[in-house]
């Protein structure tokens, strides 16, 4: 199959230092992604866009390709995951390199699963979507959010207070795991589509408490 799998993983992170090749349970967490990728067979090829070396280094012992270092433009805080994506795509086709889908994982995602990946890319081709991504649905009905300002509690939709949980329509968010784009639509579009997923294979890890967390869960859920 004519897809790429690219993972974005910058050098500078701030609140879990080197958070994107530190250990994650025996490995460095990166590896987590590169080998679901792998074990996807989904791709032709699985690549890494970095500005650093040291993680090049680690993505190649686990078999994935550094073919250049991502540019100081795309590397700061303010590079998006779109810039990102647009930066490898384009030095691919220079190359005369066009790929039917390529899909942005990324790198920090060690609940992902080929079956996951497999299902993103089914649900790809089989629709009009320019992409697809894992969603997950939100545990209480947002319509029934709060706000607290200096301790006062009010609703933000007091219209919903006291619509039964079940008229309310469900809300989702962004598991943050991958992105399927087909080759020739742009990572950002109006055009784009998701697949519910069970919410235990997703964990944000932005904290060293999300980590303790995260390393806790993955032994639950798989050893």
């Amino acid at each position: 199959m004519n897809n790429i799998c690219i993972i974005p993983a910058r050098g500078g992170s701030k609140r879990i230092p080197r958070k994107n090749i530190k250990d994650f349970l025996g490995k460095p967490i990166i590896a987590y992604a590169i080998e679901a990728a792998q074990n996807s067979g989904l791709f032709s090829e699985i690549m890494i866009s970095t500005d650093d070396q040291e993680i090049a280094d680690v993505a190649t012992q686990y078999n994935a390709k550094v073919p250049f270092l991502r540019s100081s433009k795309n590397a700061d805080d303010f590079a998006t995951l779109s810039d990102v994506f647009e930066e490898v795509k384009t030095s691919y086709q220079s190359q005369g390199r066009i790929y039917d889908n390529y899909c942005v994982v990324l790198p920090t995602s060690p609940f992902l699963t080929s079956d996951l990946l497999k299902q993103g890319y089914e649900t790809l081709i089989n629709s009009s979507f320019d992409s697809i991504r894992p969603m997950i649905r939100f545990h209480y009905p947002i319509q029934r959010a709060q706000r607290m300002q200096d301790g006062k509690v009010s609703f933000m939709q007091p219209e919903h207070l006291k619509t039964r949980s079940q008229d309310l329509e469900p809300a989702f968010h962004d598991a943050g795991l991958f992105y399927f784009v087909k080759g020739e639509a742009p990572m950002v579009s109006d055009n784009k589509g998701g697949f519910e997923m069970d919410a235990r294979y997703a964990q944000d890890i932005d904290t060293p408490e999300d980590w303790i967390y995260a390393e806790l869960k993955h032994k639950l859920l798989f050893q």
